[in-house]
């Protein structure tokens, strides 16, 4: 099975089409990978190797009579806040560890209705609440990527953490991510893969364990955009089950790669121009401007002036909805029950123990802004100033066809450099939390790396459902920084 963790996902449809390799053999090679190297990472919470090893010889099957859907034999994770029926899923909390489900996520539903061999379940931050998967109930994950000359343990980023940093070590071909505020994109550029936040409603939630429900939207994680163009087509679709999918048509989102830039209209918007951020980072994003201008694309200045309200806006609006969906955890009607002498102690002891840190200072706060005096002064006031940010992208893209900017304002950190100041954790989200306000797309893609060996990202940003233009404008930067770097932790290398 040498040379089994070279192959991208497109590479790999293509060989099992062509009767190259087998189903089996490729699921074998990736089930081997995780037994070696997972104990160390620790992406996986769950791992389903007899389902996959049944799911590949029927693959093996279909292929051989020529038939066979996009994704046929091709191994891949989920994110564990998907909803898979009869694999456990706990969202990465106590108060689900023993939750099975009796029905399947309709983005896991579209998946397995084009052939995919699900490997497992990937950890995350629990709820999806946190920006470096130190925050999960099974343990961090620890990134593949490792700092010359260091081995300090970094983190993969969050809350997607888990499907990161098990595409970017070879584990499996590509996974599912959901994205709230940041938690495809940031943990992407933190580990050197691709990935991409559709439109809010491009991808159905029914079947994903909410967060908060106007900003979580699931989207693909992979080794580069042809890959994720492949996983996008196939999770996205309209779904009369979600009240906010939107029923338009789904494009080939993989013939978007070759449109180039030509012609085309960037925004730089002048408000990420973040105080404090690296001197690579600024060098990076200007390195993706000439890249994108010398394909042919004219660069604009923008403004995006609510920017700087976008985080505490987010983290209003966003804990508001959070506080309001994990009420039903209460060990009655959801959640692993913890006894008490009444309802209100049963109530209190089952959130103490299930819920973690995290967790529970977000829905303290949630529930803080939407109590009797507060609504008005803080829930109210966030959803007017989350117009006005939409509204600044929305007059952006009457001057141009997408944005350009960095996804992060760092490279990955270490898991003991954890800032004690929660405040300091949420801006690691400050790029990439507007256009989760906005409901607009957005990718990031793998562009370099910092001094110290570690992988940056670049963040393109661009219309409502307009994904096919990011995809092609995405590549030409993949095209131009020809990232082939592996971290140091991978399938293809000698542990």
């Amino acid at each position: 099975m040498s040379g089994m963790h070279d192959f991208t996902l497109a590479s790999a449809r293509d060989a099992l089409k062509a009767r190259k390799i087998s189903a089996v053999e490729l699921t074998n090679a990736h089930l081997d990978a995780i037994e070696r190297l997972d104990g160390r990472l620790n992406s996986f919470i769950t791992r389903t190797p007899d389902q996959a090893r049944v799911a590949a010889k029927a693959a093996d099957d279909i292929l051989a009579k020529g038939e066979g859907g996009a994704l046929t034999g091709i191994p891949l994770g989920i994110k564990d806040l998907f909803c898979t029926n009869g694999v456990r899923t706990t969202a990465a909390s106590k108060i689900l560890g023993n939750f099975v489900p009796p029905y399947e996520s309709t983005v896991t539903s579209n998946l397995l209705r084009d052939g995919a061999v699900f490997l497992g379940k990937l950890n995350l931050d629990e709820f999806a609440m946190g920006s470096a998967n130190l925050n999960s109930a099974f343990g961090p994950v620890e990134n593949p990527w490792k700092r010359n000359g260091s081995d300090a343990k970094l983190v993969p980023g969050g809350s997607s953490g888990g499907s990161a940093a098990a595409v970017a070590a070879g584990l499996v071909l590509g996974a599912t991510g959901t994205d709230t505020g940041g938690s495809i994109r940031q943990p992407a550029a933190f580990t050197g893969i691709a990935g991409i936040k559709p439109t809010y409603g491009r991808c159905s939630r029914f079947g994903t364990i909410a967060f908060a429900s106007s900003l979580d939207q699931a989207g693909p994680m992979a080794r580069n955009l042809q890959d994720c163009a492949i996983l996008l087509e196939s999770m996205a679709g309209f779904d009369e089950r979600d009240s906010t999918s939107v029923n338009t048509p789904v494009p080939n989102y993989e013939a978007a790669l070759t449109r180039g830039v030509k012609g085309l209209r960037v925004g730089i918007p002048k408000e990420y121009h973040a105080p404090g951020m690296p001197a690579e980072i600024e060098a990076l994003w200007q390195q993706g401007i000439n890249w994108l201008k010398a394909a042919g694309a004219e660069v604009v200045e923008v403004s995006l002036p609510h920017t700087k309200y976008g985080l505490p806006t987010y983290y209003i609006a966003a804990l508001a909805e959070a506080s309001s969906n994990l009420a039903r955890y209460d060990g009655v009607r959801f959640g692993e029950r913890v006894k008490g002498d009444s309802l209100d102690a049963l109530y209190e002891a089952t959130r103490a123990a299930g819920f973690g840190e995290e967790v529970k200072r977000r829905i303290l706060i949630g529930t803080h802004v939407l109590s009797s005096g507060y609504y008005d002064a803080y829930y109210l006031r966030a959803q007017k100033v989350r117009t006005l940010i939409q509204r600044d992208f929305l007059n952006a893209f009457e001057k141009v066809d997408f944005l350009l900017t960095p996804t992060a304002p760092s490279s990955a950190f270490a898991q003991d450099e954890k800032p004690t100041d929660p405040v300091q954790m949420y801006l690691n989200d400050i790029f990439t939390v507007p256009a989760s306000m906005a409901g607009v797309p957005a990718l990031s893609v793998p562009a370099g790396l910092d001094a110290q060996g570690v992988p940056l990202g670049l963040q393109l940003i661009g219309k409502f459902f307009d994904e096919e233009t990011l995809i092609a404008a995405g590549h030409v930067i993949e095209q131009a920084a020809s990232f082939t770097h592996r971290p140091a932790i991978h399938a293809g290398v000698s542990a």
